[in-house]
């Protein structure tokens, strides 16, 4: 049955947004979806954020039925705006950025993990746990909400930071699949907040000229990602290219919220009152509270309180008050996380402690600006301008912000003596990736601009020959085309007419092979023999599981996703299939 709705989930590491769009609507309308959630016990309303926090209550924390929500789920867990305002209260019951964890390489991110410091007794959840418990809710509301158009009938497309390792989008993907979702498509965020920016704007052509670089900010609770687009000329009509996206950086909302937190601790120490690792926790998650009805557009507020419950009767009355004011925000974020940077800087070492605990991987320098012009100079020889930017993530709502970014950079033009960058306005901050996912989904079906990025090289497979054993001699290769040069990223194609035998059930070696310069070579092309243009990628170790072992025809199909993997599937003449993954994407380092 074809799907009705294509459906946009931001899996956030604050908030998580659906959006949607009917699939066959002329011109197609996208809408956020307000979520149904608990933001008291026994009280139901709908939000367009999902907070991504989930509470894991005590035996006395709610009464009765007071957690049930509308589609008649029980969880034992409270997740969205009412988990998210009990665990300011009680922070080691709180899980929250799960998705932060999700990108750790140096955890076992299945593992009961989180709460990171939750006291004895209470339960953990992995980080890949979490996130399916996100999704379920998004699916049990669309479920409640829409009826007569079931979630696991729909096109849906989750996105997922650009510098997600493969593990991490694997484990997101494994998480939809446990809340009960189909066939997932993974887009990476700043690219689906250009979508969004070209949703809100048919003329966008209009609004730029070919050989422009646009650069896309995305600073969200968690990490923070550069991508680099170039509007192109193709046939007298403009087209985008995205060229360049930056390494993993973990810093965001959650590293400025902390250095709140930690400046407001410290001012309570001056005054004789201190707070211990679970009340820091608390304060952490109120300082976030009160940063964002600071920096709300709408308000005029100059301070917000935050208040720490007390331990025993003698902590201050049993409770801490303390307030978070404007200039708390322009000393500790502005001048802190966004410092003026020449455009030659880059982050900087910090020398660490040779024994640390175990935690997230945070970046060592906290200066933004630092790692932007890190990605601009390594973008492309001699560095890179932007004529245009686009901001988005939620901490980029604030104005003292963005003004600051667009300041660096302008400074940065002045000295190359380029024209003053345009920033690319009319976007909304919160629910653009969203809403950008779901015009990704209707631009697959011809509905819509696709930006491009076709894989920079040609790869392909070594095969070993059948030849008879030689003494001391490895048994020679041939080369197979898997993946042509210039394959776009969200396209697959499949090997016509070869099988080759795949060795299953015992340990094997994969090698993969790529050249910039084979550029003609079409998919299912063998070379004979080695060739000097070709570059040996680090070869896979695999077990392939089957039952009995051996070696089982196969024939290859080749994808390239949107997140730069490619996708290389065994498929056996009896439709079992087993598939290997390589990055394709050619990272900037920041």
């Amino acid at each position: 049955m074809e799907a009705q709705y294509v459906i946009g989930i931001d899996l956030g590491t604050t908030n998580s947004v659906l959006a949607f769009a009917r699939s066959g609507a002329e011109p197609p309308e996208v809408t956020v979806m307000e979520v149904p959630q608990l933001v008291n016990p026994g009280e139901v309303r709908e939000q367009a954020l999902l907070p991504s926090c989930l509470y894991l209550p005590g035996p006395a924390d709610f009464a009765g039925a007071s957690l049930t929500l509308p589609w008649g789920a029980e969880p034992g867990f409270v997740v969205g705006a009412l988990a998210r305002k009990r665990g300011a209260e009680s922070a080691g019951r709180l899980v929250a950025s799960a998705k932060s964890w999700l990108a750790h390489a140096g955890v076992d991110r299945t593992a009961a993990l989180l709460p990171e410091r939750a006291p004895e007794g209470v339960r953990k959840l992995s980080p890949v746990e979490a996130s399916r418990r996100y999704l379920e809710h998004l699916r049990g509301a669309w479920d409640y909400r829409m009826t007569g158009a079931p979630f696991a009938e729909q096109r849906v497309l989750v996105t997922v930071p650009a510098s997600f390792d493969a593990t991490a989008r694997e484990l997101t993907l494994q998480a939809a699949e446990q809340a009960g979702y189909g066939e997932v498509t993974l887009l990476e965020e700043p690219q689906a907040a250009f979508y969004a920016w070209i949703e809100r704007h048919p003329d966008w052509r209009e609004r730029v000229n070919a050989g422009d670089l646009i650069l896309v900010v995305d600073i969200g609770g968690g990490t923070t990602d550069f991508t680099l687009i170039e509007v192109t000329e193709k046939g007298g009509e403009l087209a985008l290219e995205r060229i360049a996206v930056g390494d993993h950086i973990l810093l965001g909302g959650d590293n400025m919220d902390l250095a709140l937190a930690r400046t407001i601790e410290g001012e309570l120490a001056a005054k004789g009152a201190r707070i211990d690792a679970l009340q820091l926790q608390a304060l952490w998650h109120n300082c976030r509270d009160a940063k964002e009805k600071l920096l709300d557009a709408q308000s005029n507020l100059r301070h917000a309180p935050v208040t720490i419950l007390g331990k025993g009767t003698g902590l201050v009355g049993g409770a801490i008050k303390a307030s978070l004011t404007s200039e708390h925000i322009e000393r500790v974020i502005r001048e802190g996380f966004f410092p003026p940077a020449g455009r030659a800087e880059g982050p900087q070492r910090q020398r660490r402690s040779a024994v640390q605990e175990i935690g997230l991987p945070y970046a060592s320098d906290a200066a933004i600006t630092r790692h932007l012009a890190g990605f601009l100079n390594s973008s492309r020889p001699g560095g890179a301008l932007p004529a245009r930017v686009l901001f988005n993530g939620g901490v980029l709502r604030a104005e003292l912000i963005r003004e600051r970014l667009t300041g660096v950079l302008n400074g940065w033009a002045a000295e190359a003596a380029a024209s003053p960058v345009e920033t690319l306005g009319g976007e909304d901050l919160m629910h653009a990736v969203a809403r950008g996912a779901v015009y990704y989904g209707l631009a697959r079906d011809g509905k819509g601009v696709r930006i491009r990025g076709g894989i920079p090289r040609t790869y392909y497979v070594g095969v070993e020959t059948s030849l008879p054993a030689v003494p001391g001699m490895p048994a020679p290769l041939k080369f197979l085309t898997v993946a042509p040069f210039g394959m776009e990223e969200g396209s697959d194609v499949k090997i016509p007419n070869r099988e080759f035998g795949l060795i299953v059930g015992e340990p094997a070696e994969f090698r993969l092979f790529s050249s910039t310069v084979r550029r003609n070579d079409d998919a299912g092309s063998m070379l004979d023999e080695v060739s000097p243009d070709l570059q040996e990628l680090s070869p896979m170790d695999v077990s392939l599981d089957a039952e009995g072992g051996g070696v089982t025809p196969v024939s290859f199909e080749t994808a390239v996703t949107e997140t730069g993997m490619l996708q290389l599937w065994c498929v056996a003449r009896d439709g079992r299939r087993w598939k290997l993954e390589f990055n394709v994407r050619e990272k900037v380092k920041a």
